[in-house]
């Protein structure tokens, strides 16, 4: 995870985007019909997140799995109750 989470959670379609893979791993397709923007906004957001290290991404053959990357939500939660305690 780096600096940039912080700024990739200011954006509401990304915070909607982990609220949706709390849940479990989606493919990019099931990601894109939850919302109502072109699949390569939704791209651009799940590219954005995966930047900076919180969310996964896996290839099964040609289908794109995402998935949350708990350890770096874990480190960022460390980092906000430092700043809160």
């Amino acid at each position: 995870m780096n600096n940039n989470a912080w700024g990739a959670l200011s954006d509401d379609t990304r915070r909607e985007i982990v609220m949706l893979l709390r849940s479990r791993p989606h493919t990019a397709g099931e990601i894109s019909d939850q919302f109502e923007l072109a699949p390569a906004t939704v791209s651009h957001h799940l590219s954005v997140l995966k930047g900076c290290g919180l969310v996964k991404c896996e290839r099964r053959a040609q289908t794109l799995i995402y998935s949350l990357n708990q350890s770096a939500f874990r480190a960022l939660a460390k980092e906000l109750t430092k700043l809160y305690s």
